[in-house]
């Protein structure tokens, strides 16, 4: 199959036009023209990863997050994108990436999904489709009221996770059983700018990554409880959703998941 097909498939599943003004999605590297049998999945560009889809012989290599956010002066092998951009070109591997379209298209209502979240309605608004209103993250309400206990052992097994960082609302009382949850807010990745609108939502737990300090504790000061996952705890279902989906409407081409890489340790 012709890269330039592919591009068109996965520009169906998640619109270019709905990435974010400071995103950069899309074709970033390579021929559209460029015959692809076998795709390598990824959540990062690293070298590591770059290095495996050599490895494997693949034709074009799909991440989540683009290797390229800003405007390049000069690529070359003492800037490690650069580095990274000519192994690419090198070795003959096309690179796409989707990353804000994929999480308003696709990774919020997944997301939403796994957690079995109903009467679901947009965290944060970036536009409208013919279905409705299009955005970052989602609200909903669990089918039982859940203990703040529950709902962690939730979110654990839900994402695969062995930790979450709790920041607990104000009144909590030291008693994982002694708040409640029914309305949950979730947005993989970071969420720190969604917080106002978890609140607005009255969400009384928001499911996230990348939560500081300060954002947590003024979050629980507001009755909130937050879960901090982490960025690549959520996005990892990126991988395998990829997969099974490029598997069962794209014919002809294979597709080799990356085994989950998680980008620091606790020690």
């Amino acid at each position: 199959m012709v890269c330039r097909e592919i591009v068109q498939w996965l520009n169906c599943q998640a619109p270019e036009e709905y990435a974010c003004g400071w995103d950069n999605t899309g074709l970033l590297a390579g021929s559209p023209q460029k015959e692809v049998r076998r795709i390598y999945v990824a959540i990062d560009a690293t070298d590591e990863t770059i290095q495996e889809a050599v490895e494997l012989g693949a034709d074009m290599l799909l991440t989540h997050h683009p290797l390229i956010f800003k405007g390049l002066k000069k690529v070359n092998s003492e800037d490690f994108i650069g580095r990274r951009i000519i192994e690419l070109i090198k070795h003959d591997i096309a690179y796409y990436a989707m990353h804000t379209n994929f999480d308003i298209a696709v990774m919020a209502d997944l997301a939403s999904e796994k957690l079995g979240l109903k009467e679901t309605s947009v965290l944060q608004p970036t536009g409208s489709s013919a279905a409705g209103d299009v955005g970052i993250g989602k609200a909903g309400r669990f089918p039982k009221e859940l203990s703040l206990k529950e709902c962690i052992d939730v979110v654990k097994r839900t994402f695969a996770i062995d930790t979450v960082k709790v920041f607990a609302p104000v009144s909590f009382t030291g008693s994982w059983e002694s708040f409640f949850i029914s309305k949950a807010a979730v947005c993989p990745g970071s969420g720190k700018s969604v917080i106002g609108d978890a609140l607005k939502a009255k969400a009384q737990v928001l499911i996230t990554g990348d939560i500081d300090h300060h954002e947590g504790i003024d979050a629980a000061a507001q009755g909130m409880a937050v879960l901090d996952a982490g960025h690549y705890g959520l996005e990892k279902m990126f991988i395998p959703y990829m997969k099974e989906q490029i598997e069962s409407q794209l014919s002809g081409v294979e597709v080799i998941a990356q085994k989950v890489k998680r980008p620091f340790l606790y020690v």
